[in-house]
């Protein structure tokens, strides 16, 4: 049973399906975003901004993530790298739904905190600037908002990117690698 388990993770994370499936829900959730701040006029804040990022960085990793699926080693890389952004999605998340539910008391000012030279919200503004404080996130559906969404998927992404890790990290005598 755990063999077969870890036999299906390895192969999971050779399949392009796997990473067009994770590429296509960041992709709509980056574009959910967009739509609710440039459509429903909901701006977003400094921890929005940082999802946002996290997103985008987990998009751009498994763009190569599905190009390097099947390189042992790159597949590995890219599979560490969705776990270590996963856990900076679900970190930013927690502290979005603590400041919504008000169980976390976080300074949330106008700045990224990002180097001077990297000042993607200046290349960038209609995704990556700042427009309002902290508070709440909007509601999704049915009573669920933005950020009990973020931290669900969060959470469901990092299970499923360290198990898919776990696995690659094993060698077992059964599976052609």
């Amino acid at each position: 049973m755990f063999t077969t388990i870890i036999h299906f993770l390895n192969q999971l994370s050779q399949n392009r399906w796997y990473w067009l499936l994770l590429l296509a829900a960041s992709s709509f959730a980056l574009g959910d975003a967009l739509y609710y701040q440039h459509v429903l006029d909901e701006q977003p804040c400094v921890m929005c901004i940082q999802v946002r990022l996290w997103i985008s960085l987990l998009i751009i990793t498994l763009i190569l993530g599905l190009l390097a699926r099947n390189n042992r080693v790159l597949r590995n890389i890219s599979n560490l790298s969705v776990v270590l952004i996963a856990v900076g999605l679900v970190e930013r998340s927690y502290m979005l739904l603590g400041t919504e539910r008000g169980f976390v008391f976080a300074d949330c000012g106008f700045s990224l905190g990002l180097p001077a030279w990297f000042a993607i919200e200046d290349w960038l503004p209609w995704l990556y600037r700042i427009e309002t404080s902290c508070g709440y996130t909007p509601e999704l559906v049915f009573g669920i908002t933005m950020a009990e969404a973020l931290m669900v998927t969060s959470v469901l992404l990092l299970v499923l990117g360290l198990s898919v890790f776990l696995a690659g990290l094993l060698k077992l005598p059964d599976t052609a690698d």
